[in-house]
């Protein structure tokens, strides 16, 4: 029978998932071949809601490219829809995509090592390394010279840089990481910056060509690790420290999740690092209208049946 929530019967619809973490940066990974399943803001707050849903700080669906609208390219790829766990669509996300090309490989859905990949940010080439990490390419950083002020919560001031990795960042340098207040958003300061909102970076220098991190990602708050944020923070230090090292250099960047490595070439920037996958199942979704108007009690989790 299907669960009743707020005094009404509710129709869920099946769907299999899969969840993994890159440097526990977490995803739940769907498979839409061919465009079927209907996927919107309500449906990803939903499955990423930590007590609602599986709970994740993003949504990656694998999708045929050839259903993606704004995609120009080879419509054979596997096109890497992401979505913050707001719900919000996002340009690129490095460690999501490590984990996206570990689900293509694991279910036989590409061969390796070397994978090519359709993004919201272009082409990204992706190769799984003999030691079991993976190794993403990241395309060209961009770092404006034009500063912006970061205010947390607590009243703290600090000075970024902006960076473009193919979705925006403000990167700020600092003494101490454990002292940030980030549990609410901070903000920036001109607004009108960063029109769709920004990931904010907070490094801290340890030695030479490596950094520690901490990151507040828009669209679902301080998470763990975020991959393109690593990028930006690497490619950010190497201007704040004038670092004229000739290329390629190669970052060591520490988040809470762990460790990831930055290489910044002529060509581009490349991001290596875990992916993990620990857990595979069926998600209840509820009918897309309850998802408008009931409010699912945080107690009662969705139907969820599967190994981890």
């Amino acid at each position: 029978m299907a669960p009743i929530w707020d005094g009404r019967l509710i129709r869920m619809r099946r769907w299999s998932f899969t969840k993994g973490h890159g440097t526990e940066n977490d995803f739940v990974v769907l498979l839409d071949r061919e465009s079927m399943l209907e996927v919107g803001p309500a449906e990803v707050r939903f499955i990423c809601d930590r007590r609602a849903g599986i709970g994740a700080d993003g949504l990656l669906r694998a999708v045929l490219a050839k259903h993606v609208d704004s995609w120009d390219g080879d419509g054979a790829l596997w096109f890497m829809d992401y979505r913050n766990a707001d719900g919000s669509l996002a340009e690129m996300c490095g460690n999501g995509i490590r984990v996206f090309v570990r689900f293509l490989l694991e279910q036989d859905l590409v061969t390796g090592p070397i994978v090519k990949i359709a993004t919201q940010s272009g082409l990204k080439v992706v190769t799984a390394l003999p030691d079991g990490r993976i190794r993403a390419s990241m395309g060209s950083v961009a770092i404006r010279n034009n500063r912006v002020i970061v205010t947390t919560a607590d009243g703290g001031e600090f000075k970024a840089l902006s960076v473009d990795v193919g979705n925006p960042h403000a990167v700020s340098f600092v003494e101490n990481l454990d002292h940030l207040r980030l549990d609410a958003a901070p903000r920036c300061n001109p607004a009108e910056e960063f029109p769709h909102g920004v990931n904010l970076e907070f490094v801290r220098s340890l030695e030479t060509h490596h950094i520690a991190m901490r990151v507040y990602e828009r669209g679902v708050g301080e998470t763990r690790s975020c991959g393109t944020g690593t990028v930006a923070a690497a490619a950010a230090a190497r201007a704040h420290d004038q670092d004229e090292d000739p290329l390629p250099v190669i970052y060591r960047v520490e988040v809470p999740g762990g460790t990831v490595e930055v290489e910044l070439a002529k060509d581009g920037a490349y991001l290596t690092g875990p992916a993990v996958l620990v857990a595979h199942g069926e998600l209840a979704v509820p009918d897309r209208l309850a998802l408008h108007d009931v409010a699912i009690p945080t107690s009662t989790a969705p139907g969820v049946s599967g190994t981890v």
